[in-house]
């Protein structure tokens, strides 16, 4: 399952929270997230593509901008 990384403008724990909260509504769709709120990164391990999580990441509110697939 590919693991996309994003950059997201994130400067506390409550906006680490919104991200959270948006890619949790979409459920078993999203297997992982990880958030690293000092390197302002979140990945996610999803079979959906790089265009929907960041369509939902940016229901954020957030600048939104995507890396690339880790390997």
């Amino acid at each position: 399952m590919p693991v996309h990384e994003f950059k997201v403008e994130m400067s506390c724990g409550g906006c680490a929270g919104a991200v959270e909260k948006v890619l949790s509504k979409l459920g078993d769709k999203v297997e992982k997230v990880n958030i690293n709120l000092e390197a302002k990164t979140v990945t996610v391990t999803s079979n959906l593509s790089s265009d929907e999580l960041l369509a939902q990441l940016r229901k954020s509110g957030k600048t939104v901008s995507y890396v690339g697939v880790k390997k």
